[in-house]
Protein backbone atom coordinates (compact mmCIF):
# COMPACT_ATOMS: atom_id res chain seq x y z
CA UNK A 1 0.00 0.00 0.00
CA UNK A 2 1.48 3.22 -1.51
CA UNK A 3 0.88 6.83 -0.82
CA UNK A 4 2.74 9.74 -1.36
CA UNK A 5 1.23 12.54 0.33
CA UNK A 6 0.15 12.42 4.41
CA UNK A 7 -2.31 14.50 5.90
CA UNK A 8 -2.25 14.78 9.65
CA UNK A 9 -5.53 16.17 10.80
CA UNK A 10 -6.03 17.66 14.21
CA UNK A 11 -8.39 18.54 17.02
CA UNK A 12 -11.83 17.97 15.16
CA UNK A 13 -10.46 16.32 12.05
CA UNK A 14 -10.90 12.73 12.30
CA UNK A 15 -11.22 11.30 8.60
CA UNK A 16 -10.91 12.33 5.18
CA UNK A 17 -12.39 10.32 2.61
CA UNK A 18 -14.55 7.92 2.23
CA UNK A 19 -13.64 4.01 0.90
CA UNK A 20 -10.21 4.44 1.44
CA UNK A 21 -7.91 1.08 2.62
CA UNK A 22 -6.64 1.02 6.19
CA UNK A 23 -3.09 -0.27 7.06
CA UNK A 24 -1.80 -0.96 10.57
CA UNK A 25 1.95 0.04 10.55
CA UNK A 26 4.30 -1.13 13.51
CA UNK A 27 7.51 1.29 13.89
CA UNK A 28 10.70 0.96 16.29
CA UNK A 29 8.40 4.15 18.49
CA UNK A 30 5.22 1.85 18.71
CA UNK A 31 2.28 2.12 17.10
CA UNK A 32 1.04 5.35 15.52
CA UNK A 33 -2.26 7.38 16.99
CA UNK A 34 -4.57 5.61 14.53
CA UNK A 35 -3.87 2.91 11.06
CA UNK A 36 -3.33 5.15 7.98
CA UNK A 37 -6.68 5.54 5.93
CA UNK A 38 -5.01 5.25 1.98
CA UNK A 39 -6.96 6.12 -0.71
CA UNK A 40 -6.95 8.78 -3.97
CA UNK A 41 -7.55 12.26 -3.80
CA UNK A 42 -7.14 14.39 -6.73
CA UNK A 43 -5.65 12.04 -8.62
CA UNK A 44 -3.03 11.64 -5.73
CA UNK A 45 -2.00 8.55 -3.38
CA UNK A 46 -2.96 10.29 0.30
CA UNK A 47 -2.64 8.60 3.24
CA UNK A 48 -4.27 9.77 6.53
CA UNK A 49 -3.73 10.00 9.73
CA UNK A 50 -5.44 11.50 13.10
CA UNK A 51 -3.13 13.09 15.45
CA UNK A 52 -5.44 12.68 18.61
CA UNK A 53 -6.96 9.10 17.26
CA UNK A 54 -10.15 8.44 16.44
CA UNK A 55 -11.90 9.08 19.36
CA UNK A 56 -9.94 12.09 20.42
CA UNK A 57 -7.97 10.06 22.99
CA UNK A 58 -4.61 10.94 22.77
CA UNK A 59 -3.68 14.51 24.31
CA UNK A 60 -0.85 16.88 22.31
CA UNK A 61 1.74 15.31 25.09
CA UNK A 62 1.13 11.70 24.48
CA UNK A 63 0.42 11.80 20.73
CA UNK A 64 3.53 9.56 19.62
CA UNK A 65 5.04 12.33 17.04
CA UNK A 66 7.72 9.66 16.73
CA UNK A 67 5.38 6.93 15.12
CA UNK A 68 3.36 8.63 13.31
CA UNK A 69 5.97 10.40 11.19
CA UNK A 70 7.74 7.52 10.54
CA UNK A 71 4.73 4.87 9.74
CA UNK A 72 3.96 7.38 7.13
CA UNK A 73 6.96 7.55 5.60
CA UNK A 74 6.86 3.66 5.44
CA UNK A 75 4.31 3.59 3.01
CA UNK A 76 6.30 6.35 1.26
CA UNK A 77 4.98 9.86 2.20
CA UNK A 78 7.32 12.08 1.43
CA UNK A 79 4.83 15.68 1.51
CA UNK A 80 3.32 16.00 4.89
CA UNK A 81 0.65 18.81 5.38
CA UNK A 82 -0.42 18.72 9.03
CA UNK A 83 -3.30 21.42 9.49
CA UNK A 84 -3.94 22.16 13.44
CA UNK A 85 -6.05 24.42 15.93
CA UNK A 86 -4.71 27.43 17.25
CA UNK A 87 -5.02 30.29 19.71
CA UNK A 88 -4.85 33.53 17.99
CA UNK A 89 -2.03 36.19 19.70
CA UNK A 90 -3.01 39.31 17.39
CA UNK A 91 -6.48 40.96 17.59
CA UNK A 92 -6.71 40.58 13.96
CA UNK A 93 -6.35 36.58 13.77
CA UNK A 94 -10.34 36.46 14.81
CA UNK A 95 -11.55 32.33 14.69
CA UNK A 96 -12.09 31.30 11.66
CA UNK A 97 -8.79 32.75 10.00
CA UNK A 98 -6.17 30.74 8.47
CA UNK A 99 -2.30 31.22 8.96
CA UNK A 100 0.41 29.56 7.14
CA UNK A 101 3.22 30.02 9.35
CA UNK A 102 6.87 30.18 8.35
CA UNK A 103 8.35 29.98 11.67
CA UNK A 104 7.78 27.53 15.11
CA UNK A 105 8.75 28.19 18.84
CA UNK A 106 9.19 25.37 20.72
CA UNK A 107 7.79 25.40 24.13
CA UNK A 108 7.27 22.00 25.41
CA UNK A 109 8.95 19.39 27.43
CA UNK A 110 8.79 15.86 28.56
CA UNK A 111 7.76 14.64 25.08
CA UNK A 112 10.20 11.94 22.83
CA UNK A 113 11.63 14.55 20.04
CA UNK A 114 13.67 12.68 18.13
CA UNK A 115 14.04 9.94 15.94
CA UNK A 116 17.83 10.13 16.62
CA UNK A 117 18.10 8.81 20.18
CA UNK A 118 20.00 5.90 19.50
CA UNK A 119 24.05 5.12 20.78
CA UNK A 120 25.75 5.20 17.46
CA UNK A 121 26.03 8.18 14.68
CA UNK A 122 24.92 11.31 16.01
CA UNK A 123 22.31 13.05 13.33
CA UNK A 124 22.00 16.82 13.31
CA UNK A 125 19.57 18.35 10.91
CA UNK A 126 18.95 21.91 10.14
CA UNK A 127 15.79 23.71 11.16
CA UNK A 128 16.51 27.38 10.31
CA UNK A 129 13.02 27.51 7.93
CA UNK A 130 11.21 24.50 9.71
CA UNK A 131 8.13 24.17 7.13
CA UNK A 132 8.69 22.94 3.07
CA UNK A 133 9.08 26.40 1.00
CA UNK A 134 6.85 23.64 -1.78
CA UNK A 135 4.25 23.01 1.07
CA UNK A 136 3.70 26.75 1.61
CA UNK A 137 3.78 27.81 -1.75
CA UNK A 138 0.60 25.42 -2.67
CA UNK A 139 -0.95 25.97 0.58
CA UNK A 140 -0.70 29.78 -0.17
CA UNK A 141 -2.21 29.77 -3.62
CA UNK A 142 -5.23 26.96 -2.73
CA UNK A 143 -7.85 30.03 -3.22
CA UNK A 144 -8.61 30.43 0.31
CA UNK A 145 -7.91 33.83 2.35
CA UNK A 146 -4.78 32.88 4.46
CA UNK A 147 -2.64 35.38 6.58
CA UNK A 148 1.29 34.23 5.08
CA UNK A 149 3.63 34.07 7.38
CA UNK A 150 4.01 34.27 11.30
CA UNK A 151 5.26 32.21 14.15
CA UNK A 152 3.44 29.13 16.09
CA UNK A 153 4.57 29.05 19.73
CA UNK A 154 3.95 25.31 20.87
CA UNK A 155 2.91 24.83 24.39
CA UNK A 156 2.95 21.63 26.23
CA UNK A 157 -0.32 21.28 26.81
CA UNK A 158 -3.42 19.85 27.27
CA UNK A 159 -4.45 22.99 30.04
CA UNK A 160 -4.53 25.94 28.09
CA UNK A 161 -2.60 29.51 28.51
CA UNK A 162 -2.35 31.74 31.36
CA UNK A 163 -3.25 35.02 30.60
CA UNK A 164 0.48 36.17 31.54
CA UNK A 165 1.62 33.18 29.09
CA UNK A 166 -0.37 34.47 26.57
CA UNK A 167 0.15 38.41 26.85
CA UNK A 168 4.29 36.89 26.77
CA UNK A 169 4.01 34.89 23.80
CA UNK A 170 2.27 38.03 21.96
CA UNK A 171 4.93 40.96 23.42
CA UNK A 172 7.29 38.20 21.72
CA UNK A 173 6.34 39.46 18.80
CA UNK A 174 4.34 35.45 18.06
CA UNK A 175 1.51 35.05 15.86
CA UNK A 176 -0.33 32.05 17.10
CA UNK A 177 -0.53 29.26 20.05
CA UNK A 178 -1.26 25.64 19.64
CA UNK A 179 0.13 22.34 21.44
CA UNK A 180 1.04 20.33 18.51
CA UNK A 181 3.08 21.88 16.09
CA UNK A 182 6.17 20.60 17.96
CA UNK A 183 8.01 18.12 17.74
CA UNK A 184 5.47 17.15 14.75
CA UNK A 185 7.63 19.60 12.43
CA UNK A 186 11.05 18.62 13.61
CA UNK A 187 10.32 14.96 13.67
CA UNK A 188 9.40 15.09 9.84
CA UNK A 189 13.02 17.12 9.38
CA UNK A 190 14.46 14.20 10.47
CA UNK A 191 13.19 12.18 8.67
CA UNK A 192 14.05 14.17 5.52
CA UNK A 193 10.31 14.74 4.98
CA UNK A 194 8.75 17.89 3.67
CA UNK A 195 6.37 19.36 5.88
CA UNK A 196 4.15 22.07 5.92
CA UNK A 197 0.94 23.62 8.07
CA UNK A 198 -1.93 25.81 7.92
CA UNK A 199 -3.23 26.89 11.44
CA UNK A 200 -7.10 27.68 12.02
CA UNK A 201 -7.57 30.42 14.69
CA UNK A 202 -10.52 29.02 16.89
CA UNK A 203 -9.97 31.42 19.45
CA UNK A 204 -7.93 34.55 21.11
CA UNK A 205 -6.16 32.59 23.23
CA UNK A 206 -6.22 34.30 27.36
CA UNK A 207 -4.33 37.50 26.79
CA UNK A 208 -6.28 39.27 24.30
CA UNK A 209 -9.33 40.86 25.64
CA UNK A 210 -12.67 38.45 26.91
CA UNK A 211 -12.92 35.59 28.55
CA UNK A 212 -10.52 32.55 28.60
CA UNK A 213 -10.59 29.70 25.88
CA UNK A 214 -12.76 26.74 26.70
CA UNK A 215 -12.44 22.81 24.55
CA UNK A 216 -15.69 23.25 24.06
CA UNK A 217 -14.84 27.01 22.18
CA UNK A 218 -12.18 25.00 20.14
CA UNK A 219 -14.28 22.00 18.82
CA UNK A 220 -17.10 24.37 17.82
CA UNK A 221 -15.17 26.54 15.73
CA UNK A 222 -13.57 23.96 14.10
CA UNK A 223 -16.26 21.90 13.35
CA UNK A 224 -18.23 24.91 11.27
CA UNK A 225 -14.69 25.64 9.47
CA UNK A 226 -13.59 21.97 8.81
CA UNK A 227 -15.38 21.89 5.05
CA UNK A 228 -13.46 24.94 4.33
CA UNK A 229 -10.11 23.47 5.54
CA UNK A 230 -11.01 19.82 3.59
CA UNK A 231 -11.72 21.65 0.76
CA UNK A 232 -8.43 24.49 0.37
CA UNK A 233 -6.24 20.37 1.40
CA UNK A 234 -7.66 18.94 -1.77
CA UNK A 235 -6.54 22.15 -3.75
CA UNK A 236 -3.51 22.02 -2.06
CA UNK A 237 -2.90 17.93 -3.14
CA UNK A 238 -3.98 19.03 -6.34
CA UNK A 239 -1.01 21.75 -6.72
CA UNK A 240 1.89 20.08 -5.55
CA UNK A 241 4.78 18.75 -6.75
CA UNK A 242 5.13 15.13 -8.28
CA UNK A 243 7.30 13.00 -6.15
CA UNK A 244 10.50 12.62 -6.85
CA UNK A 245 12.70 9.47 -5.50
CA UNK A 246 14.89 10.07 -2.53
CA UNK A 247 18.33 9.71 -4.32
CA UNK A 248 17.55 12.89 -6.29
CA UNK A 249 15.17 15.01 -4.52
CA UNK A 250 15.36 18.53 -5.06
CA UNK A 251 13.73 19.93 -2.10
CA UNK A 252 15.73 21.07 0.94
CA UNK A 253 14.00 18.84 3.15
CA UNK A 254 14.79 15.81 1.33
CA UNK A 255 18.09 16.26 1.00
CA UNK A 256 18.26 16.95 5.47
CA UNK A 257 20.27 14.06 5.94
CA UNK A 258 22.90 14.05 3.22
CA UNK A 259 26.16 13.50 3.78
CA UNK A 260 25.59 12.27 7.69
CA UNK A 261 26.09 8.42 8.60
CA UNK A 262 22.52 7.30 10.29
CA UNK A 263 22.37 4.83 13.32
CA UNK A 264 19.68 2.91 11.62
CA UNK A 265 18.61 3.10 8.11
CA UNK A 266 14.81 4.48 7.10
CA UNK A 267 12.19 3.14 5.76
Amino acid sequence: MHADIGIIGGSGFYDFFAGADTVEIDTPFGEPSAPLAIGEVAGRRVAFLPRHGVRHQFPPHRVNYRANLWALRSVGVRQVLAPCAVGGLRPELAPGTFVVPDQVVDRTWGRAHTVWDAVGPVVHVSFADPYCPRGRTALLAAGEPVVDRGTLVVINGPRFSSRAESRWHAAAGWSVVGMTGMPEASVARELAMCFSTVCMVTDADAGVEGPGVSHAEVMQVFAGNIERLKAMLIRVIAALPEPEPDETATCSCRRALDGQRLPVELP
